[in-house]
């Protein structure tokens, strides 16, 4: 099912979430200010600062961890706010470290107001989203509703609709017969019942899944229905087309389906906060790896005759040719054809041996998403020629540019890592690249990024 923008769901959505984030924000502040005015008989402008900017900063980091969803479990909503409440304070140092002004505040304070701001967030949570959650459930309790379909669309949407908890769903009507489907428990009736059924059931709302050939028959249930006091949905079965990244939102008045749209245009407040929290954690990688960049960088140079550094033309955002910085782990040969590594390649040095195997020869790409031209997570970029090796080979293959490449990715730590040999391999890699693509969050970038540690070394590293 489509994810809409533009719609009462969103506003509904928009209502809960600043509602919940002013809350936690009044909390937040007051906590800091009675702590500094105790301690200190005034608030200073420096803290008056800090809490301007713990608020900015909220918005981007609670809304990338979506933070306030209603359908997070307990659990899950309070570890997305401690992610959220760390991101903002890890933000706040950097601010601090680069305008020199730590010193003026009180560690002692600022430790406290971590650790407090957070402890009393958490029951303020809990109790908003019990009342959330009991509040929409409460609504979505009198809108009995209805599916329309007639294949195997509807009976997917209606099984999607029973596991969500969706609107209480009383089943799907048959606008035509179901192949492989006809003994289903969900199908509940004919077409030419539906007035009857929406009679019988108190229907409130109406989905229709039919296929856009279809374009007739839901113009003509559309009007039939206008004297039911029934809201109609259409969900078209767009099951046959490749969506990235789908959407629908309302252009000049008109609903518009985006069917192919990038993650980092769709959502530039996510995305802005994707490009902060990886840069911010490149740096600090660097400095606090510096000893152990060096100590590769003198290993490689020593292991062998040749550059430290290995830089190989790549694709990047939406297709853009970059630089690629790696650790050099072969032998100098001509590149004029790229061949991938393989298991006991005789061009990979001893030392290239390790710091592959531990895919130490990747941390150089620090810099490159500091530069910008990378992120920490995405799909793993490939060098041109195999690109356009594979773009003829692979559907949708240069699809998986629609968003920045990155160091790791949701493909690396679901075992997809090494050399691809073979079409089915890459065209597994592809998959799951675009599968990331379609349900990018920072919250997923988070996951993939704590997972990877424990999937550097690998058998299929070489």
């Amino acid at each position: 099912m489509i994810h809409t923008r533009i719609d009462r769901k969103s506003i509904t959505k928009g209502l809960t979430f600043w509602g919940q984030w002013f809350i936690s924000m009044s909390l937040v502040i007051s906590a800091l200010f009675i702590m500094v005015y105790s301690k200190n008989g005034a608030i200073d402008l420096h803290y008056r600062t800090l809490a301007i900017l713990t608020v900015l900063l909220s918005v981007p980091a609670y809304s990338a961890t979506r933070a306030f969803y209603k359908r997070h479990t307990y659990f899950n909503g309070l570890i997305r706010l401690l992610c959220g409440w760390t991101f903002i304070l890890a933000s706040l140092s950097i601010i601090g470290f680069i305008t020199k002004s730590n010193e003026l505040f009180s560690r002692e304070i600022l430790i406290s107001w971590a650790f407090l701001a957070y402890a009393i967030q958490v029951p303020a949570y809990l109790i908003l989203h019990y009342l959330s959650r009991y509040y929409h459930q409460r609504i979505n309790h009198h809108y009995n509703s209805l599916i329309i379909g007639s294949d195997g669309v509807a009976l997917k949407l209606a099984d999607s609709f029973v596991q969500q908890n969706h609107f209480p769903l009383v089943g799907v009507v048959s606008a035509s017969p179901f192949e492989d489907s006809e003994n289903s428990p969900l199908i509940v009736g004919e077409l030419t019942q539906l007035r009857a059924l929406i009679t019988e059931h108190n229907i409130r709302r109406l989905y229709i899944a039919l296929s856009l050939q279809d374009a007739q028959r839901i113009e003509a249930l559309y009007i039939d229905l206008l004297d039911m006091n029934v809201d109609v949905v259409w969900v078209p079965d767009l099951d046959s087309m490749l969506l990235l990244n789908h959407s629908v939102s309302e252009v000049g008045g008109r609903p518009a389906i985006h069917l192919n749209e990038s993650p980092l245009t769709s959502h530039p407040t996510a995305a802005f906060s994707k490009a902060l929290m990886e840069r911010s954690l490149s740096l600090s990688a660097i400095i606090l790896l510096s000893p152990v960049l060096i100590v590769i960088a003198l290993a490689v140079k020593l292991s062998s005759p040749g550059p430290i550094l290995f830089k190989q033309q790549r694709h990047g955002w939406n297709g853009k040719v970059i630089q690629v910085w790696k650790f050099r782990s072969m032998q100098v040969h001509d590149d004029k054809h790229v061949q991938q590594a393989s298991r006991h390649d005789s061009r990979v040095t001893a030392v290239g041996r390790f710091i592959r195997r531990t895919s130490l020869d990747e941390l150089p790409q620090l810099f490159n998403v500091l530069h910008g031209d990378m992120a920490l997570v995405g799909p793993r970029p490939h060098a041109v020629a195999h690109n356009d090796y594979y773009t003829g080979k692979i559907h949708a293959y240069m699809a998986r540019h629609r968003i920045k490449p990155g160091i790791t990715g949701l493909a690396q730590i679901s075992g997809c890592r090494g050399e691809t040999d073979t079409l089915d391999k890459m065209q597994k890699r592809v998959e799951i690249d675009l599968d990331y693509i379609n349900n990018w969050s920072l919250w997923l970038d988070i996951k993939i990024m704590i997972k990877t540690p424990f999937t550097l070394i690998s058998k299929d590293i070489y």
